[in-house]
């Protein structure tokens, strides 16, 4: 049974993962949110001004209040490099999908595996999720190694079944069981 706890702090060994806040529009712009090579295989647009990233802040920071909302900031070093979220969900079949996304200058130190690891221990232990999936576009392979160091299985992949800002992509789905762990 799932028991939504909504967006709260979680802390790994280098990481903290939290709500975002407004003062974070000019870390998440310059972190991430403006490089079109964070955002070439994301479904959002890059940003083409900080006001752009204040918008999205506070439109996260409208839903906080909703207990099954979960939108994180990844922070390292006391800045946000990144976000991680619950992108959809599905309570009758205890069902989370993870979406994340880090500034260039952090790819390739394990961060990602990191925080996602920590999300997905929330949202199994303290929340009651039964399954976690995650998916990426093949042409970006290292989203799916990410998630194959988290331990997901490789489910297989639907052919132009999704689109992102490269246009029509496929979609290799990822997914880990509680049971599983």
């Amino acid at each position: 049974m799932v028991n939504h706890k909504g967006t709260h702090i979680l802390t790994t060994p280098r990481l903290t993962l939290r709500p975002f806040t407004v003062d974070d529009a000019p870390a998440m712009f310059a972190n991430w949110a403006s490089d079109p090579e964070v955002t070439k295989f994301l479904t959002w647009p890059t940003h083409r001004s900080v006001e752009v990233s204040q918008w999205v802040c506070n439109d996260w920071i409208s839903h906080y209040a909703a207990p099954d909302y979960y939108q994180w900031a990844i922070v390292y070093d006391g800045q946000p490099i990144g976000s991680m979220a619950v992108v959809e969900h599905d309570d009758r079949v205890g069902k989370a999908h993870i979406g994340y996304c880090i500034g260039r200058n952090w790819w390739h130190m394990g961060i990602v595996s990191e925080a996602l690891k920590a999300v997905m221990d929330c949202l199994f232990d303290e929340v009651g999720y039964d399954r976690i999936e995650a998916r990426h576009d093949p042409r970006n392979p290292h989203s799916g190694d990410v998630m194959k160091k988290c331990g997901m299985k490789y489910e297989g992949t639907l052919r132009q079944s999704d689109w992102n800002n490269q246009g029509v992509c496929d979609a290799c789905w990822y997914a880990l069981l509680k049971s599983e762990r």
